[in-house]
């Protein structure tokens, strides 16, 4: 068996919107990788070619992200929760054209929970690394810290005002501020390479980008993680950086006590996004859970 296989990138036509995916392997149960939130398929770039050898896996660009349109929001699709699960379930039934086993990352998590309970027949089962518990979701300002459920709603406004909002994307899109916010979401600070920051400055770039960040931060209902859990029919497996600044891995406990999750898996001294900073942990986790469920 060869030790990777080839990624291919390609795109595909959804709703009148360009969308990039990624996909390594030629035969096996299908994987479909999510990224979070800021990042692309790009950020699955060290589990394809392994996850490749023996299943077809893909990873995608939602909507608004990586290389995939940015069209104005709402028009025509809003950037929810829900887009992302018809996105996705879409892609499945377009390109995969078969159920498939989901692996996420972050907010990638929210957007395959709400796809498996959208249309339960397309998800066999869902691997969730740091999962996002929107700690600004205005049903979880009391978790977090006095000051900031007063100051997030102010940001969260003067983000609606386009010419803040614009200052303040352009302040945070540049490769010095993300090498800092990566090197305090990774554990590893050695993780955090130049490639690394490209492949999210690139996108940044990209035109209608600003519009969908600031949709994204001013995004404050939807979805919760602990409210989709109970209504999942497929099998889940969670697995946390312990070392996670963004989402504590003690707050995410409380999401095993779902009949759905299988395992709470701890990452010791991985941060928050596990698949690109501790691969050699969570490929194994990802082709052993998956070839216990085919």
């Amino acid at each position: 068996m060869p030790s990777s296989t080839a990624t291919k990138s390609a795109e595909w036509s959804w709703q009148g919107q360009t969308i990039r995916y990624q996909q390594a392997g030629a035969q096996g149960p299908p994987i479909l990788c999510i990224h979070g939130f800021g990042a692309s398929s790009d950020h699955w770039r060290k589990n394809l070619p392994d996850l490749g050898q023996d299943h077809r896996v893909y990873a995608i660009d939602l909507l608004g992200f990586g290389y995939s349109a940015k069209p104005t929001p709402s028009q025509p699709l809003p950037y929810t929760f829900e887009t992302w699960s018809r996105q996705v379930r879409d892609f499945c039934q377009d390109v995969i054209g078969e159920p498939v086993f989901m692996a996420a990352n972050s907010i990638g998590c929210v957007v395959a929970m709400q796809a498996a309970v959208d249309d339960p027949a397309w998800v066999r089962g869902i691997v969730m690394l740091d999962c996002s518990l929107r700690l600004l979701h205005e049903g979880n300002r009391h978790l977090i810290p006095w000051h900031q459920r007063f100051s997030a709603p102010i940001l969260q406004s003067l983000l609606g005002w386009p010419p803040f909002g614009k200052i303040f994307f352009g302040a945070i899109a540049r490769p010095k501020v993300v090498r800092n916010l990566l090197q305090q979401a990774y554990g590893d600070s050695a993780a955090v390479t130049d490639e690394l920051v490209d492949c999210l400055i690139g996108p940044a770039r990209e035109p209608g980008a600003a519009d969908v960040f600031l949709a994204f931060v001013r995004y404050s209902q939807g979805p919760l993680p602990r409210d989709l859990l109970p209504r999942l029919t497929c099998p889940v497996l969670i697995a946390w950086g312990s070392a996670d600044p963004w989402e504590p891995v003690e707050m995410g406990r409380a999401l095993a006590d779902s009949p759905a999750v299988e395992d709470f898996t701890v990452l010791e001294g991985v941060g928050h996004c596990p698949m690109d900073e501790a691969p050699d942990q969570v490929n194994p986790l990802i082709r052993d859970w998956v070839s216990r469920h085919t």
